[in-house]
């Protein structure tokens, strides 16, 4: 019998917890920096809206009318025809994203426990404090044991929850930590409104300047809506798959878009001023640096440096727990579904092997490292190959397919749950994700290229 969700609040936490990641804290408001402030907020909340819930919804139909797994789904709807290459294509995605995403997870450990200690804050010599945080990042990054460590602690952390299913592992887990993140987030936004020159930060971040709106600002946009919302992974059509029959998923899209947005706006509101207050330059907001020079910048400038910056590198990592184990249940659930494994041998065969290339990812950024492909480390060329190739591809194919090869029925029916809500919405979310998204998907696709 097909695991199942208990309850409404542990479906949302879940599919919430697959949304919010890494991604949220350091992607978002480096995108937003680089894109014109509230011009591209705007423009995101909009994506969001018109494009990000319509294609949500097409893969919760996907998934529970399927009933299976991201391949799998799409063999029972369309037996003999080959369109559940669109879930392969999702399921490796989602894989060789866990293989890197599990490096940076354990990097949000490291710099936890050595907030805790006041080891992140001990200055190196001959180096002023920006320098100091830079370069330990650096020498951190590129160590060849420290970061395997922790790597290997968030795969058995993960491993940990996984075992334990769906209901007693992934649904439990997140019912403690999604609350925990909002109630980190609310108290990160209470302290940073409060410091001097905070107005200025909400003012960069709210008041929209129009003639800074682009085509590049508007296809960024759109690449953050979709990468926010974990579209294209294959997570959305696995999840959907433990809904209950009587989930309403429109219901479910739009709370999840809700909080995933919540959370970007929070982190907002937590970098702008806080950056702003302490005069540290704005260029500063980009990837990793936020995090890991930045923000210890911003803490250090604080009362109770050592607390602050243990409470956001533990929310980081609450995120980074609540997202991985999502996107590896994609390829557990195939395992289990397709190869009819027990889920405790699924288990131990998608994180065992993930140990053995997240081992090559961390490797191949240590200084003098050969692992690399063209011009890139394994750890960006896998980054590069699953989020700006793989997962709009299989956005682009999902919208194909729902909108023009699974029969109209099928949306409607799984919309209305059976007939038994009401189906004025239908049309417009059907119209979006024919003659709307697959355009605005391939315009993310071939946008690199021109």
């Amino acid at each position: 019998m097909k695991a199942t969700f208990t309850s409404k609040i542990g479906l949302i936490t879940a599919t919430v917890g697959s949304a919010v990641g890494l991604g949220n804290v350091w992607r978002f408001p480096a995108e937003v920096q680089e894109n014109g402030g509230a011009a591209f907020l705007l423009i995101y909340i909009l994506c969001v809206i018109i494009l990000g819930i319509p294609v949500m919804l097409s893969e919760f139909s996907l998934g529970r009318a399927g009933g299976s797994d991201a391949v799998g789904s799409f063999k029972k709807l369309s037996p003999n025809k080959p369109w559940w290459i669109t879930g392969l294509v999702g399921l490796v995605a989602s894989y060789l994203i866990l293989c890197f995403y599990m490096v940076v997870a354990g990097w949000t450990l490291e710099y936890t426990l050595q907030s805790i200690t006041g080891q992140l804050y001990e200055p190196i010599a001959g180096m002023d404090i920006q320098g100091s945080f830079a370069t330990r990042m650096q020498e951190y990054i590129e160590g060849s044991s420290s970061p395997l460590i922790f790597t290997y602690i968030m795969i058995g952390l993960n491993l940990a929850i996984l075992l334990g299913g769906v209901q007693k592992g992934i649904e439990r887990i997140s019912n403690l930590l999604m609350p925990l993140l909002f109630l980190l987030l609310i108290i990160f936004c209470c302290v940073s409104i409060s410091l001097p020159n905070a107005s200025k930060g909400l003012a960069y971040f709210f008041n929209p300047d129009f003639s800074k709106i682009t085509p590049s600002v508007i296809i960024n946009a759109l690449g953050q809506a979709f990468f926010s919302l974990s579209l294209g992974m294959g997570i959305l059509i696995t999840y959907a798959a433990y809904y209950p029959k009587d989930a309403n998923l429109r219901r479910t899209a739009f709370t999840v878009s809700a909080l995933d947005l919540l959370v970007a706006i929070l982190m907002g509101i937590i970098i702008f001023p806080a950056v702003i207050s302490f005069g540290l330059e704005e260029e500063s907001l980009r990837g990793l640096t936020l995090v890991f020079v930045t923000l210890p910048e911003v803490f250090n400038n604080m009362n109770g440096t050592q607390l602050w910056s243990s409470l956001f590198f533990l929310t980081l990592s609450v995120a980074a727990v609540t997202s991985t184990i999502s996107i590896a249940e994609v390829s557990i659930a195939f395992l289990q579904d397709r190869f009819k494994m027990s889920r405790t041998k699924a288990c131990f065969a998608v994180l065992g092997s993930c140990t053995l290339f997240s081992t090559l990812c961390s490797l191949s950024l240590t200084s003098g490292s050969t692992l690399t492909i063209g011009s890139y480390t394994l750890f960006d060329f896998l980054d590069m190959l699953a989020t700006n190739i793989m997962l709009p591809v299989c956005a682009l194919l999902m919208c194909i397919y729902a909108g023009w090869i699974a029969p109209r029925s099928l949306m409607v029916s799984q919309l209305t749950n059976q007939g038994t809500l009401k189906s004025n919405i239908c049309s417009f979310i059907i119209f979006c994700i024919k003659y709307i998204a697959p355009p605005a998907i391939l315009v993310i696709l071939i946008s690199p290229y021109l």
